[in-house]
């Protein structure tokens, strides 16, 4: 079967490269035609799992059609999503992510901003593990368009993705900015608890990069959200800044092992519980509990002087 679809995977190749010969009667090489027999190329080698080969062939209908001054648009774009996604399965992420972007860029010169961020948004969740890097440049773009579009919860959402990248990369002052544009546009949506909680994550993050007046300004400013002033949120916030402020390591971890803190998205949750107050902080101490002597040991000194004295001075 696949040795079938490589043989017909090259006589559309061997077809394709017919059409755009010239000669004494053909002046002008046969574009379109060329570009379809490449594309059933393309999906023949598919078939049969030869990606390179099916890599090759789609570029090459990409290329015809741009030499074509007559190629229709969305093939073209379509052309260059698909050889990406050729590179993604044979696992060079990096090359389909620039051939992704491409396409994108071309769905919004076309006015249809929806499938170009749905590509990039692709393109982000391909090279993720590979290159969180890029993968926050991919996500606040997609953002960006949804944003432009008015789609203000779809541009929130991908703005979260690359906000939790960030303190992932620890990179704390882009996490700072990303997270406090998340926080205006849910202020905009009027979805007012999820401010909240991304008040306790700037704060998080700001507490990690060791900036604590920046920490209880954000507390401050969220003052005016409504409902977050009394919230069970707001408490724990006043409660983390007292004990970080006051060197308390014992009330900070408290707090930041709460279920409020704990159930947030894992990579805040973690920046809570691995926080530590300047300095290494004071620990409260645990109250001694009195040791029983075991048998045969005799008394101290000052034992035998309180048993001394114990009946009495009469």
């Amino acid at each position: 079967m696949a040795a079938q679809k490589i043989n017909e995977g090259l006589e559309h190749l061997a077809k394709a490269e017919k059409y755009l010969k010239t000669g004494f009667l053909k002046w002008k090489p046969d574009y379109d035609s060329a570009a379809s027999e490449y594309g059933k190329a393309a999906v023949a080698f598919k078939n049969a799992k030869q990606f390179e080969q099916a890599k090759d062939a789609c570029l090459r209908e990409a290329i015809a059609h741009e030499n074509n001054r007559a190629y229709l648009f969305q093939l073209l774009k379509r052309t260059y999503e698909q050889a990406g996604m050729m590179l993604k399965e044979m696992q060079k992420l990096p090359e389909a992510v620039q051939l992704i972007e491409k396409a994108s860029m071309m769905y919004l010169e076309n006015g249809t901003p929806d499938t170009a961020a749905m590509a990039l948004e692709r393109a982000g969740k391909l090279i993720e593990n590979v290159d969180p890097e890029k993968a926050v440049q991919l996500y606040q773009q997609t953002a960006n368009v949804f944003e432009n579009e008015e789609r203000l919860r779809q541009a929130v959402e991908l703005l979260g993705k690359a906000s939790r990248l960030l303190v992932r990369g620890r990179r704390f002052d882009e996490a700072a900015l990303s997270i406090q544009k998340e926080k205006n546009i849910y202020k905009e949506i009027e979805n007012y608890p999820t401010c909240y909680k991304k008040t306790i994550a700037q704060v998080l993050v700001h507490l990690h990069r060791n900036d604590y007046v920046a920490a209880e300004r954000c507390v401050r400013e969220s003052y005016s959200i409504p409902g977050f002033n009394g919230s069970e949120d707001c408490a724990a916030l006043e409660q983390l800044l007292e004990g970080y402020d006051q060197q308390d390591q014992d009330q900070v971890s408290d707090v930041c092992s709460s279920p409020l803190f704990k159930y947030m998205d894992n990579d805040y949750a973690k920046l809570g519980l691995s926080l530590v107050v300047p300095g290494g902080g004071i620990k409260k101490k645990s109250p001694a509990t009195p040791q029983a002597k075991p048998d045969g040991v005799t008394a101290t000194a000052a034992d035998e002087e309180e048993d001394e004295y114990s009946g009495g001075l009469c």
